[in-house]
């Protein structure tokens, strides 16, 4: 035999069933991914200090409320086309939303100056299964998660405030 023939051999004999055991390994675990986007129904983000979650969102009705820097209650109809939803539920993906847990709250008796920090609440529904994480902002114990969870919160801020202003 060739030298040449006998490191395509070697190459086959370790490379071809290294990839039949990836495709049959990782084809069953893409395949029952239970977040996958084509599932996906609807989004739904709730925020404000401490338990008064007053500004909401609704991607499945468009509901969208907010405190503007006037302190006046806006109500409006805002629909996020796919590929915002997309993008969100790719970041959510990127971000690790998944594995998230359900409650991440520090110290809720905390005041910063004279009001609780921030509370919010993320949903993302399928129609197999739905994830809710309730984050408040004196969250400390685990600070990754905590900048995690963050940057989620200012990638939803960024879609609803564009596509507001698309709106207005």
């Amino acid at each position: 035999m060739s030298e040449r023939f006998k490191k395509w051999f070697l190459g086959a004999c370790v490379v071809v069933p290294f990839l039949v055991y990836c495709i049959i390994y990782y084809a069953h675990v893409f395949k029952n991914a239970p977040y996958k986007f084509s599932e996906f129904k609807s989004f739904t983000v709730e925020w404000g200090p401490g338990g008064h979650l007053v500004n909401k969102y609704n991607s499945a009705t468009g509901e969208y409320q907010f405190i503007d820097e006037h302190d006046s209650l806006i109500k409006m109809n805002l629909h996020l086309p796919k590929e915002e939803l997309l993008y969100l539920h790719k970041k959510a993906s990127e971000l690790g939303f998944w594995d998230w847990p359900e409650v991440e709250m520090g110290d809720t008796t905390e005041l910063r100056n004279g009001q609780h920090p921030p509370r919010y609440v993320m949903q993302f529904n399928y129609q197999r299964k739905s994830k809710k994480v309730i984050f408040d902002e004196s969250y400390f114990i685990d600070q990754r998660l905590k900048e995690a969870n963050e940057q989620m919160i200012k990638e939803i801020h960024k879609v609803l405030d564009e596509e507001a202003g698309n709106q207005k």
